[in-house]
């Protein structure tokens, strides 16, 4: 995959992202592509942030892969940092290429790199096909997660 470029992402990349956000089920219905501009407030403090990498990978000049890296310093872990991998997307045409193995290599290679002893992410539990993925990569099942939605 010589022809992939992951980078960090720019304002122009917000319309491809949320596509990508909006291709599936779920995405579907909390996504609203037809509306950029709490994705534009949003990639504003993201870049703000220095905790935070909004990531797309790029293949012949299109967005075809992101994800969020969030960098979390705590206390706990003997004063462990830890990362967040959140809204790994990849696009449908580029799905069973390698792609989003190659993203995941990437953030986890990053969460080394910046000293984190610990990558975490969560997933819907009716994504049963990215659970596969994440526990072909390593991830294990450990913990469950709770929201509460306001």
């Amino acid at each position: 995959m010589a022809d992939l470029e992951i980078r960090q992402s720019t304002v122009e990349d917000i319309a491809a992202i949320v596509e990508m956000l909006a291709d599936d089920p779920l995405g579907a219905q909390r996504e609203s592509p037809d509306d950029l501009a709490p994705y534009r407030t949003a990639f504003t403090r993201l870049e703000q942030d220095p905790n935070q990498q909004l990531i797309v990978a790029v293949r012949n000049a299109e967005v075809v892969g992101c994800l969020q890296l969030t960098t979390i310093p705590g206390l706990s872990r003997r004063g462990a940092t830890r990362t967040l991998i959140e809204a790994v997307r990849v696009r449908a045409s580029e799905r069973s290429t390698g792609l989003g193995t190659q993203l995941m290599q990437w953030a986890i290679e990053e969460s080394r790199r910046q000293g984190a002893s610990l990558v975490q992410l969560t997933s819907d539990s009716l994504r049963a096909d990215a659970h596969r993925f994440y526990e072909r990569l390593g991830f294990k099942g450990s913990h469950v997660g709770f929201k509460l939605s306001l």
